[in-house]
């Protein structure tokens, strides 16, 4: 064996290695990890790659997991993508006494992201819904690192996943359900709700996050200071025949008042 095919199989044997089952592998970016499109070519007629859509690949044998292509999406092309709401509150455990079973997993994205042919196209292990928004004016405020069968991802923090559900309600969420949420938020802390909600740009969500933590009676909210939060002006109707909250002004329904 000359040295050349000797260096190949020992960067194949690194690359099988060292990436986690089921992370998708971009083209693009494994070139500047040192493997040229001819050898990533002959990994493929090898069988030790397989295409997956134009410019990704998995490594033979991993399965199509959505977490591997977040990742890829996140960390290889810093593509704005992310797991949120609902979905964030599940994985660090503040939902799942709601709801048992997740059949759609919660993904926000900024409203000019346009994803990549290979991600719409393919069937991963669990379903998705994308909602384009653009919430905060950092929007890498409130991320958090999250790790889902060895592979690294950026998810909500709870209370970043909290305003992501206000931000949908009442016509993609339930303002009962989002309450019932804020209710088992009790351990957050007020330095990063301070920052979430200095940085959210959506009066109707900034609104609601308080009154909600308000009824909840959440002891963190003492530490917040409203004076630096902007809350705009005049009532947000969030139901027709709601009743007002003079302190917050929102249209609420009667049972939420």
């Amino acid at each position: 064996m000359d040295e050349g095919a000797k260096t190949n199989q020992s960067k194949i044997g690194k690359l099988i290695q060292e990436y986690p089952k089921g992370l998708v592998l971009l083209s693009s970016w494994l070139v500047s990890k040192g493997y040229p499109y001819e050898l990533q070519q002959q990994y493929r007629k090898s069988g030790w790659l397989k295409s997956i859509g134009m410019g990704a690949m998995l490594k033979s044998g991993d399965p199509l997991l959505l977490s591997g292509a977040l990742a890829a999406l996140q960390s290889q092309v810093n593509t704005n993508i992310h797991v949120g709401g609902r979905s964030a509150l599940e994985v660090s455990g503040n939902a799942h006494y709601l709801q048992l079973s997740v059949s759609e997993v919660t993904l926000f994205t900024l409203g000019k992201t346009k994803l990549p042919a290979w991600f719409e196209g393919n069937k991963w292990d669990v379903g998705y819904k994308v909602f384009k928004t653009s919430l905060f004016e950092n929007d890498a405020v409130g991320l958090i690192n999250h790790q889902d069968t060895g592979i690294d991802m950026k998810i909500s923090s709870p209370g970043r996943a909290m305003m992501e559900c206000l931000s949908l309600c009442p016509n993609e969420f339930s303002l009962t359900e989002a309450y019932q949420l804020m209710e088992g938020l009790s351990t957050l802390r007020p330095k990063q709700v301070q920052e979430l909600l200095e940085n959210c740009k959506s009066i109707k969500t900034k609104r609601l996050f308080l009154y909600f933590a308000e009824r909840a009676g959440h002891s963190w909210l003492k530490y917040v200071d409203i004076t630096k939060i902007k809350l705009g002006s005049g009532n947000r109707s969030l139901s027709n025949d709601g009743v007002l909250i003079p302190k917050y002004q929102l249209v609420l329904p009667k049972e939420l008042s």
